[in-house]
């Protein structure tokens, strides 16, 4: 519960980040930012996979560039999902603000590991 808590607060300070670079991403608030990050989250692990199965031919014809939509499709469902997230520039906002989440994601699990703070002994 602690890792999708914590990947769940990477996700926001990614959203935070491409609401700032990204034009046509805005967030309302903090409470938005987080509630958009614990979304995001649990659209990836439950709506995200069942996507991906349905459209495996598509994305193995494409090869693996359907990703990409796929991935972008999922940051606008919670845009349309939650009143103060929103995605004005289209596709090239969704798939910049998916880039950027998923570079700070990725930056975040090598710093603190990938279940939580594993990297660091417990005392």
């Amino acid at each position: 519960m602690t890792g999708f808590l914590l990947r769940a607060v990477l996700i926001a300070i990614g959203l935070w980040l491409a609401s700032v670079w990204v034009p046509g991403v805005s967030i309302d608030g903090v409470p938005t930012l987080l509630l958009a990050g614990l979304l995001l989250g649990v659209v990836n692990a439950i709506v995200r996979p069942i996507a991906f199965i349905l459209t495996l031919p598509l994305t193995i014809v494409t090869l693996g560039l359907f990703l990409l939509v796929l991935n972008a499709a999922m940051v606008a469902l919670v845009a349309w999902m939650l009143p103060g997230f929103h995605l004005y520039g289209g596709f090239r906002a969704a798939l910049l603000t998916w880039l950027i989440v998923w570079l700070t994601g990725w930056v975040g699990s090598e710093l603190i590991g990938h279940r939580g703070f594993e990297r660091y002994p417990h005392r």
